[in-house]
């Protein structure tokens, strides 16, 4: 059986009609939908000579047992946010299973090395707010505790998710035995953004994950009537929070990297009332520490000259954090050699969300990433979308990365 990248995308569509609606996908994790998806893998599954088990956090591994007990896992998640796209996630689990049908042939069902196609259980976060559970799981970068707080919007526990799918949270954290093997992580995934469309190229390797920060910035000044107080004597701590939400755009520029305010939340919140207290949420991102850092120095000290300046005070909070994730240099150069088998140009690039791949190099596995264009760079939207064309290259390219991948492995 040769690699046959049509058979993905022919594979793809049918999980999305599975799967989607007129809105677009539906696969969050722990959900009906979710447990189709993985039914729909084991039944391609079945088709192989591979041992298929789910881990005590509910990821799912498919195992072609090679020469040599030292592993490549390539990863990837059928998981989606509500009405999300029909690539996100899952191009990376059945184009893995593609390859796994081409070296299971080639090699008679035994390759040099053992190959582990893992599907993560919600990468996306999208139902309890927490990305990357299931590797993160894996990589043993999980509290049992913190997660056993967290709730959905109808008050469902994750705790109670994952029983309904026969996992028990307790157990997640055996997870990480998973990997005690593991000698290389791979990952293909659409870009999200527009970096490769601009460049007018299908395809790119990824050097790393953003880090990212969070914090909660939150301005107090002084409640007041709209109608009764002049202008020049207003303490609004709107003003402050909005001067910020200006500020972080040349804040990121000076320092790289991208800082967005996501959420902005006022009291009183009447239209009669000047802003008392205006919470705004920041994330920030950049692909070295030091920059990260820089951005959120440079966020405090203005958050603090505009409350100075409008009268008003401000605290801030934090929320969650994670340091940047660079990827192994010699997978990286296989990477671009491997998108240069199948085309004429590669381009660098960091990755500014979150994947499992940083939760891989951040348990010490040698990881790589491949990017494939994103049309308009659109992404957790039904509209997602990736040329076919450039999606059949995107198989190719990482079933050659899975080759390089596997002698760098022996060498």
């Amino acid at each position: 059986m040769s690699l046959d990248p049509q058979r993905t995308i022919d594979e793809l569509k049918a999980l999305r009609s599975l799967t989607g609606d007129e809105h677009g996908a539906q696969r969050v994790a722990f959900t009906d939908k979710w447990l189709e998806a993985r039914t729909f893998l084991k039944e391609k599954l079945l088709e192989l000579p591979v041992e298929v088990i789910t881990d005590p956090a509910g990821n799912l591994w498919a195992t072609l047992k090679g020469e040599s007990e030292r592993e490549l896992l390539i990863g990837g998640h059928l998981d989606s946010v509500p009405n999300g796209g029909w690539l996100d996630g899952s191009l990376n689990v059945l184009a893995g299973l593609e390859v796994l049908r081409r070296l299971s042939d080639q090699y008679a069902g035994k390759p040099p090395v053992t190959v582990r196609l893992v599907d993560w259980a919600d990468e996306e976060g999208a139902r309890f707010g927490r990305s990357l559970y299931g590797s993160s799981a894996a990589s043993g970068n999980i509290d049992v505790h913190a997660l056993a707080q967290l709730r959905d919007k109808g008050g469902i526990s994750l705790g109670a998710a994952l029983g309904g799918v026969g996992v028990i949270l307790a157990d997640a954290p055996q997870a990480k035995s998973q990997l005690a093997k593991a000698a290389a992580y791979i990952e293909l995934h659409i870009e999200q953004g527009p970096v490769l469309e601009n460049l007018k190229l299908p395809l790119g390797a990824v050097l790393g994950t953003y880090g990212v920060e969070r914090h909660s910035v939150t301005f107090h000044g002084q409640a007041a009537h709209a109608g009764a107080t002049p202008m020049k004597v207003r303490r609004d701590a709107l003003l402050a929070a909005a001067r910020l939400a200006q500020e972080i755009y040349v804040i990121a520029e000076r320092c790289g990297g991208v800082c967005t305010i996501g959420s902005v939340k006022t009291l009183p919140g009447i239209v009669t009332s000047v802003v008392e207290t205006c919470e705004v949420l920041l994330d920030q991102r950049h692909l070295n520490a030091q920059g990260l850092a820089d951005l959120w120095q440079g966020a405090q000290d203005a958050a603090e000259r505009f409350a100075e300046e409008g009268g008003c005070t401000v605290e801030f909070g934090d929320l969650w954090n994670i340091g940047p994730l660079p990827f192994h240099s010699e997978l990286i150069d296989a990477v671009e050699a491997s998108i240069l088998d199948v085309t004429s140009h590669s381009h660098r690039l960091p990755s500014g969300p979150l994947h499992d791949a940083a939760e891989m190099s951040r348990a010490g596995i040698p990881t790589a990433m491949l990017f494939v264009q994103s049309l308009r760079g659109i992404s957790h939207n039904k509209t997602e979308d990736t040329d076919e064309a450039h999606l059949r290259l995107s198989v190719q390219a990482l079933d050659k990365l899975t080759d390089r991948a596997v002698r760098w492995i022996l060498r």
